[in-house]
């Protein structure tokens, strides 16, 4: 019998309507910027749409282009900047409202994201108790070095860093019932691990979280 329960959120697609990496490069750099920087990068995502290159040095690969030498206060500011004015129209309210309600039934919340926690916990600001885990970023005397200090948040990653979040979940899988949400094959590791899954698509979720 399980006497813990956890809610455990996929970020982009999930909780949001879009991504939010291309949202966010636009946000901080413009438009031209970021085309440019996609345009350097095509081989890359071409490979890595055949799945012929890994999506994690894509990704950094691309952030590198956009960050590398930023102070860090000024990219967090750029974070928060980004989350006060892009939550109202990315946010998918019917997810929303199951984690709100999974809070207030005292459940513990995990935002569990290949996003970049750094622009990522700001959109919960005033939420409430939830955990984020998110790819991380390297910096050396307060700038981004462009690289990653986590491997990318994505597939089988997420199952190890919830699990190095939750010490318990190694010791005793069985006293914990985790109810998992993602819209992407980058959340079937945690679907698979998760005892009971959702799917995210486009139809509204109706979800009595308790």
């Amino acid at each position: 019998m399980w006497n813990k329960k956890l809610y455990v959120f996929d970020f982009d697609g999930t909780l949001t309507r879009r991504d939010t990496l291309i949202a966010f490069i636009r946000f901080a750099r413009g438009t031209t910027w970021l085309l440019r920087c996609l345009l350097l990068l095509l081989p890359w995502l071409l490979l890595m749409k055949l799945r012929l290159a890994d999506n994690g040095r894509t990704k950094e690969r691309l952030f590198s282009l956009c960050f590398k030498g930023m102070e860090l206060a000024e990219f967090n500011d750029l974070c928060s900047r980004f989350a006060s004015t892009a939550s109202h129209r990315m946010i998918r309210q019917d997810t929303w409202d199951v984690m709100r309600k999974a809070l207030a039934g005292g459940c513990r919340v995990f935002i569990v994201s290949a996003s970049i926690d750094n622009w990522v916990a700001p959109f919960f600001k005033g939420v409430g108790s939830v955990t984020i885990l998110g790819t991380q970023i390297e910096t050396v005397d307060n700038r981004l070095t462009g690289r990653f200090l986590t491997p990318n948040c994505y597939g089988a990653e997420k199952v190890r860093r919830l699990k190095d979040a939750l010490p318990g979940l190694k010791n005793n899988r069985r006293q914990y019932e985790i109810i998992a949400f993602g819209d992407s094959r980058g959340d079937k590791e945690m679907f698979e691990y998760a005892d009971e899954s959702y799917y995210i698509g486009k139809a509204p979720v109706n979800v009595d979280a308790r």
